[in-house]
Formats: C-alpha cells, structure tokens, sequence
C-alpha cells in the first residue's frame, strides 16, 4: 500500500526569525527568514539548509530570480544555513541557471485525457482493477473537510501504527492534530473519497498549483485492499484533471533513495512517468562547499549502495511487523 504524501513543511505560525513546520509529522520550530514575499526556512542536523518553504506547493515562479534569495546570504548563514536550494518545476525541466545541480525524480502523469490515460498509459490489469472496486461497490465522489470527514480520515490512520514497514507518522493523533495537519491550501485543494456504502476507506487529497494537481495525500485501508480503492481514487483524479485543464497530476517522487521499489512499481502501473527536473545547490560555508564537493548534500544515504538500502529498508520492516504482532499478542 503507498504510504501517504504529505508536504514536508508547512506553515503554522511565525515570530522572531522562526516558523513551525510539519517534518514527518511532526510541527517543530525553524529558524525561517522572509524575502520578497517568500518564507525561507532552515533544516537538517549537522548539515543546515536553506530552502523555499513548502516549494512544490507554492505557485508561480519559486526558482527565479536566485540572485535575490542569494542576496540574504548573510542572514541565511546568521540563521546557520550551510547551503541554499531550490528546483525548477516539473513543466520547466530544462536547467535555466548556471549553478551546481543534481536531478528530481518527480512522477507525473501528462494530462492529456482521460481516455488518452485509460488506453494508453496503463496496463489492461490496472483498468480491471478499477472496474473490480465498481463492482464490489466502491464509489468515488468528492466530500467536503468537515468535522465528520476528519473522523473519517482519523479511523484511516488509526487502522494500524504500522505502513510500509515503518511506524507511522499519523496514528493515534488527536482529532485537532489530523485537523491542523489536512487544512493546508483549502481554497485550493480537493478531497476524493473512496466509499462503501457510507464509510470512507480510502481518499486523496490534491492540491491545484497553477496548472498542476499535485497529489498531497493518497491512502486507503488495508482491510479494503481486495477493493481496488487506490486505483478507483487515481481514475477519478485523471478524470478531475481532464475536466479542470490540469498539465499533470503528480505523485511525489518517482525513484527513491533506495532505488525502485513496490511504491515506484505502483505508480508505474498506475500510468505515472518519471520527469527529471534540476534541484541546484548553492554552498553559502565552509561545511557546505565540502559537503557538495563529496556529495553529501543530500543525505549519507544516497552514498550507500541500493542492495545495501534495499537490504536494511527489508530487515526494518520485517523488525516492525514482528513488533506489531508482539504487541497485538499481547
């Protein structure tokens, strides 16, 4: 089961150089730094970097022009940023600026029609599985954010603690915690729910940025798998894509640290493509030149060979069922 997209910072509050962010989950405070009308935040551990808040949920241009952003740099090192980046979006995939830059994997599905997308771009097996959740009764429709919805997406994340081998980020919160973390871009935003009868066992919330619906969350319950409710919701996205003038939908990241996986296998086959689009460095320390020089920038993680990640990602999900079981035993 694809685990839930959820924008990695968003904005509560504001006051004296910091902000409060959602990172995995969970809101902490970041020193943050606003310029022309952009709120730039500061993360990471050893390594501190600088970037557009809530990038790929922003409209209009982001990227351009660096050079303002790059005029603050001494605030942004006084706020202890090593590095600054920022990513042309996935409909300007071409590198426009002259700084060092590595690749996005974004999946997306080019928005051309409906029919262009159910005869063309996906599997005979997918369209099956779609028609399969008609059958067994599995509606799709929109529903509004309202204290009941919120319920209902609460008895989603609350099915279990654990998904895709890792505990997670959204079980067991508080109605007011699940609230604050679905309300982000209301004004623009739809919420897809995949109902049997009157339950919701699965939605998608997406979020229109310019001409792009980018999918901010997609989950379902499991003991509803055999339904198809994942597939079903996606149909209905192209289809909402196609009635608004969407250029794509899109759904995070194609290829991931660890390489190809079932979550890269499920978009595949849900007709997503992989776009490349160019995410530049730009050292503003000592520690961060050295770091771009032996490629640390993104993470230790991306220095480790697939089989070795792929290897350990195997044996903590194996870790976390055995936990899960122990504790249901118990």
């Amino acid at each position: 089961m694809p685990v839930p997209l959820l924008a990695s910072n968003r904005i509560q509050t504001m006051a004296a150089n910091s902000i409060e962010i959602s990172v995995k989950g969970k809101w902490v405070r970041v020193p943050a730094l606003d310029v022309n009308g952009r709120t730039i935040v500061v993360t990471g551990t050893w390594l501190k970097i600088a970037a557009v808040k809530d990038e790929e949920w922003e409209e209009g241009e982001v990227a351009l022009p660096p050079d303002q952003f790059l005029a603050h740099a001494q605030q942004l090192k006084d706020l202890g940023a090593d590095m600054f980046t920022f990513s042309q979006k996935e409909t300007d995939p071409t590198p426009r600026f002259s700084f060092y830059h590595d690749w996005d994997s974004i999946a997306a599905i080019p928005v051309v029609s409906f029919s262009d997308w159910w005869t063309k771009r996906v599997p005979f097996r997918l369209r099956q599985d779609v028609k399969r959740a008609a059958r067994l009764g599995v509606v799709v429709r929109h529903f509004s954010f309202t204290d009941d919805s919120i319920r209902a997406i609460m008895d989603i994340y609350d099915e279990t603690p654990i998904r895709q081998g890792r505990p997670f980020w959204h079980y067991k919160k508080s109605f007011d915690a699940v609230k604050l973390d679905n309300s982000s871009y209301l004004d623009r935003s739809d919420f897809l729910g995949a109902f049997l009868g009157d339950e919701l066992i699965g939605f998608i919330k997406i979020v229109y940025v310019d001409r792009v619906a980018r999918m901010m969350q997609i989950l379902s319950k499991d003991a509803h798998r055999d339904k198809r409710p994942m597939n079903a919701l996606i149909a209905k996205a192209v289809e909402l894509c196609e009635a608004k003038g969407c250029s794509h939908l899109v759904y995070g990241s194609y290829r991931y640290a660890q390489g190809a996986d079932s979550v890269t296998a499920f978009k595949h086959r849900n007709g997503f493509e992989e776009i490349l689009v160019p995410r530049y460095y730009v050292p503003l320390t000592t520690k961060g030149r050295l770091a771009l020089h032996l490629r640390l920038h993104r993470g230790a993680k991306e220095l480790v060979p697939d089989p070795i990640l792929q290897s350990l990602r195997r044996l903590r999900a194996f870790i976390n069922r055995r936990s899960l079981l122990t504790r249901k035993a118990s």
